[in-house]
């Protein structure tokens, strides 16, 4: 059986900025290569992209991830049917008992909610709320719910972004989706240290009278660096998870614009940090997805002539062809999209074609290598 994975390597400047916090407020890193280096989680770029969908994609392919799931069935509920408004909880509930998803409210009246985050496509939704209203419709809510085997309403028809970044249900493992998506922890190919930025801020009032002293002073914590961002995509058990070869497809290219262009927001209103990539590296493979942070083990380091950039495409460049050759792992197709002269040396890796051909010509091998498949 011929397989598919596609391997996303990105390396992004970032300025000083403080993308993804840890619980005191500071940078998150890591140690590799015997040096800290500036992180940013997997989650935090998951979520970035998951929120990047919604400009790719219509809203009906896309999922919703909350607690509040008795709220969310009972709404969908009501605007089918207006009617049931005042029963919409109680059947909305009910559903989800027969689903096998425990909810419990945390006052009486009041909607219930799962002990955890719940991921449901829309028309999960949909189907679980037409499965509820011809329940109330029949008389035996309980008996209708079992009879229609709501359980399965809740695993078909998974939107996009639950096929590519999976979902667990702790309740009813039977529900669970293995993600098609794995999203490495990004992190900066050179040594990277935290910075402090005192600040003050100025009372208006008092200031305005010609009374001296700030009206608030405190820090805020940064970093700045070019990072090494990989993510990988098994183009078959997406194509298991959506049932469909177009869908597949799409969902390809949409995670590809998502995953590239996106960018978590902490900070951002204080830093103005956003940026795209130098430089972005596709390889479709048949054997297995390759992570190759392994050319930043030793830090990059900028010299007289050059940044970072250049010594941290090179590297790259390296380590892609020393696997190859070790390891016979030749792609089966690979494009470059890149910026400025430093980044000139990846040209020995794939095509050299702006970003939209490379996202154009990536869904044009998804379509050929899944074949005719329904």
């Amino acid at each position: 059986m011929t397989r598919t994975f596609i391997d996303f390597h990105v390396l992004q400047t970032v300025p000083p900025s403080n993308l993804n916090r840890d619980d005191t407020g500071s940078p998150k890193s890591a140690v590799y290569g015997g040096v800290r280096r500036a992180r940013v989680s997997s989650q935090a770029w998951k979520r970035a992209a998951r929120k990047a969908f919604e400009t790719e994609l219509d809203r009906g392919e896309l999922g919703v991830r909350t607690r509040r799931i008795v709220e969310l069935l009972a709404d969908e509920i009501t605007s089918l049917r207006e009617d049931l408004r005042e029963q919409a909880i109680d059947l909305a509930t009910e559903t989800f008992k027969a689903v096998g998803i425990v909810t419990k409210a945390a006052k009486k009246g009041e909607p219930g909610e799962a002990g955890y985050l719940v991921f449901l496509s829309r028309s999960q939704l949909r189907a679980l709320a037409e499965a509820a209203i011809a329940a109330a419709d029949a008389g035996d809510v309980a008996k209708a719910l079992k009879d229609a085997n709501v359980k399965d309403l809740a695993d078909r028809d998974h939107s996009v972004d639950i096929a590519l970044f999976g979902r667990m249900v702790a309740d009813e493992a039977n529900l669970n989706v293995d993600a098609a998506a794995q999203v490495a922890h990004a992190i900066s190919v050179h040594a990277a240290e935290t910075e402090f930025d005192y600040f003050t801020a100025v009372d208006d009032v008092v200031a305005a009278a010609d009374e001296s002293g700030a009206g608030m002073i405190g820090t805020v914590e940064f970093n700045s660096a070019t990072l090494y961002r990989y993510a990988t995509v098994d183009v078959d058990r997406l194509h298991d998870n959506l049932g469909d070869a177009t869908a597949t497809q799409r969902a390809v290219e949409a995670f590809a614009r998502a995953f590239v262009r996106s960018m978590p927001t902490g900070k951002q209103n204080t830093f103005a940090n956003r940026t795209l990539p130098e430089a972005v590296v596709v390889f479709v493979r048949d054997s297995q997805p390759i992570n190759l942070v392994g050319a930043f083990e030793q830090p990059v380091r900028e010299t007289e002539r050059h940044g970072r950039v250049k010594g941290a495409c090179e590297a790259f460049r390296d380590e892609a062809k020393e696997v190859e050759r070790a390891f016979g792992e030749t792609p089966v197709a690979a494009w470059v999209t890149r910026v400025g002269s430093d980044t000139a040396s990846l040209d020995d890796l794939g095509a050299n074609v702006a970003f939209d051909e490379l996202v154009t010509a990536l869904g044009r091998t998804v379509a050929d290598r899944l074949g005719g498949q329904a």
